[in-house]
């Protein structure tokens, strides 16, 4: 499993700016005061999914072990609010820490939603590659400049795929459905790509949407799908994998407040995290195939015609893309193999 880190340099160019402040607030070279400091940790996923087990409690732990005067307190499951209330929460310094899908940035910093595009990336080791790329780095300053927020890490949770009653192999099989998508612009251009009509509908409504026939299928990554039992409600998964399903780690005004050795500390501990969420969910995904398999709870349609729905999403992509995101994505196709 390759994973990647970011690269410090670019941390530390992001810290320029504070450290300023604080040496004209009287502040010393080491930044914060070295007192005890609580940080919030904030996500939408259930405990029992890899975005927590291998992803926030990672990073609650490792804070811990490095005994730098600073823990984190994490809330799963939308306590403090869904994807949309949350990140203005972390602009305005009342989270600290977020783990967000892109699209939901991109409330706040338009072109990084671009990440979250239909077939943006070809695999999980496309978006390593990228991130790595400075193309990656000028994006995140940019989200930082803009916002205040700075990027600590990202990671792929999964591709996403559709499910429905009936199989889903190529774009003409989508016509007729009532398909959910997430209620974001870029989910929503993402439909419009790849030949779906899209329906919003809220995640944690989803399975009763599904239950009462309010939308007829959805697309999720597996490990989305198992832990709201989908497979109650769905007979076919279609292996569309037609979205990179990417998580950024990001921290808010605290981040300035922290002395030196705590933000070492907070970024060994994402970069800990970032080189363990793939494989747990690697693993989480090939455990589930195997029991929906053997089960027969949902039926596993190999055969989808990727190239199809590849080839419809990139046209409709760069014909209606403003010029900032088409630049993303173009930057983002750059790196692919």
């Amino acid at each position: 499993m390759t994973t990647y880190r970011f690269r410090r340099t670019t941390i530390a160019a992001w810290a320029v700016v504070p450290l300023l402040a604080l040496t004209a607030c009287g502040g010393d070279d080491e930044g914060g005061d070295g007192g005890e400091v609580e940080l919030t940790l904030a996500h939408s996923y259930t405990e029992n999914q890899p975005q927590h087990r291998c992803g926030a409690q990672v990073i609650a732990d490792e804070v811990e072990k490095a005994d730098v005067g600073m823990t984190v307190a994490l809330h799963p499951n939308s306590e403090l609010g869904g994807d949309a209330d949350r990140i203005s929460s972390v602009v305005s310094g009342d989270i600290d820490i977020d783990i967000q899908g892109a699209s939901a940035l991109g409330a706040v910093y338009e072109p990084v939603a671009v990440l979250d595009a239909a077939y943006a990336f070809d695999d999980n080791d496309h978006l390593v590659r990228f991130f790595e790329s400075d193309d990656s780095n000028e994006l995140l300053d940019g989200f930082k400049e803009e916002t205040g927020v700075t990027t600590l890490g990202a990671w792929s949770a999964g591709q996403r795929q559709f499910t429905a009653n009936k199989p889903i192999r190529t774009p003409a099989d989508l016509e007729g459905l009532r398909m959910r998508f997430p209620a974001s612009p870029q989910f929503l251009m993402n439909a419009k790509a790849l030949g779906a009509n899209a329906t919003e509908v809220a995640y944690e409504e989803l399975f009763l949407a599904l239950q009462q026939g309010t939308v007829d299928g959805q697309e999720n990554p597996i490990v989305n799908i198992d832990a709201v039992s989908l497979d109650e409600v769905q007979d076919y998964i279609s292996m569309s994998s037609h979205q990179a399903n990417s998580n950024l780690v990001i921290v808010g005004q605290k981040w300035d407040e922290l002395s030196d050795e705590q933000q070492d500390a907070l970024q060994s501990a994402v970069d800990a995290a970032v080189e363990q969420v793939p494989g747990c969910v690697e693993e989480d995904e090939q455990k589930t195939l195997a029991e929906w398999k053997e089960s027969g709870a949902l039926e596993i349609v190999e055969d989808v015609d990727v190239e199809a729905f590849r080839t419809k999403a990139d046209t409709y992509l760069r014909e209606n893309f403003g010029e900032e995101q088409l630049a993303v994505y173009e930057a983002i196709r750059g790196t692919a193999e």
